[in-house]
């Protein structure tokens, strides 16, 4: 029954997919355009969670500028799609250098061509599926942690997308020993790092406010000697035209306090996440809720402490 019900269900992606790719990139932003002001504006989809996420993040902000913000959110999400079906015929190893811009290259060149392992932090964000793409076009394929979709039709096509270039998906649930596998090999591996960790989650602060973290990440980093790096790719001001940036490292040698343990690691690169985030708000998810805390009060006490 599962099957009778998911595959019309992905001939239906399959057949948008198929449209975007016939359309002019031109005329895509305008359907990227039209289905954001259906979703942002008529069908107000998760519109309640958006704007209570854009009020504790940007408290100053009036509700006009949150609606503006939002409606530029569901474009970029809609556009990010546009460009997930037109880059395998876009971008190619002779071509990238039209469409992509590096920020210290020297960093990704010296690290990537290493032989210690390499994590790499990310979060929904700029147009994270084609981090990855983009870095196997580079020459530096990836090790990527990401939740399996629940219809498996579109789950394969999506992970043959992302595999295009040499990038590997590594399931969230059950892939432990791959990601140690991948480290102990000296390889790298890329995580997105912004979701709710629940209440034994690594509390940070994010935008000012407590939110649960994995632990794992950081603790990855440390128990591997491996340089985290915080990276990911902002679109500029046209669909398939990116900003390749890597924006810092924490090298677990450097004995800098950061490094000291996984809470302050984990502190570090949330914090170096927001600063990306809040240079480009309408790049960054806001339909999920970051700043669930169900912890009872002495446990809020203990971990504080």
């Amino acid at each position: 029954m599962r099957r009778v019900v998911d595959y019309p269900a992905y001939l239906v992606v399959r057949t948008f997919i198929c449209v975007l790719q016939a359309l002019r990139m031109e005329t895509c932003q305008v359907v990227a355009a039209l289905l954001a002001t259906l979703f942002a504006d008529v069908l107000k989809v998760r519109r309640t969670v958006v704007d209570d996420n854009l009020r504790l993040a940007f408290p100053e902000k009036s509700p006009h500028e949150r609606r503006r913000i939002a409606w530029r959110m569901w474009n970029h999400l809609f556009t990010l799609v546009v460009e997930i079906a037109h880059a395998p015929r876009k971008i190619h190893e002779t071509n990238w250098r039209n469409f992509l811009t590096l920020h210290n290259a020297d960093t990704l060149t010296r690290l990537g061509l290493g032989d210690r392992p390499i994590v790499v932090v990310s979060a929904h964000f700029g147009n994270f599926e084609m981090a990855g793409y983009l870095l196997g076009i580079l020459g530096f394929p990836t090790y990527t942690v990401a939740r399996t979709i629940d219809n498996a039709y579109v789950d394969s096509f999506l992970n043959r997308f992302r595999s295009r270039t040499g990038q590997h998906m590594i399931p969230k649930d059950g892939g432990y020993d791959q990601i140690v596998e991948v480290l102990a090999r000296g390889q790298m591996m890329s995580f997105l790092a912004d979701q709710y960790a629940g209440s034994r989650g690594c509390w940070v602060e994010f935008f000012g406010r407590p939110a649960s973290t994995h632990k794992a990440i950081a603790l990855f980093a440390l128990s591997h000697d491996a340089p985290l790096v915080v990276g990911y790719a902002r679109r500029k001001n046209r669909p398939l035209h990116y900003d390749m940036i890597i924006q810092s490292v924490a090298d677990p040698r450097s004995g800098e306090e950061h490094v000291a343990s996984v809470p302050r690691l984990t502190q570090w690169y949330t914090s170096e996440l927001e600063r990306a985030i809040r240079a480009a708000p309408e790049q960054y998810w806001w339909i999920h809720r970051r700043w669930k805390d169900t912890r009872r009060p002495k446990q809020k006490q203990k971990q504080a402490a």
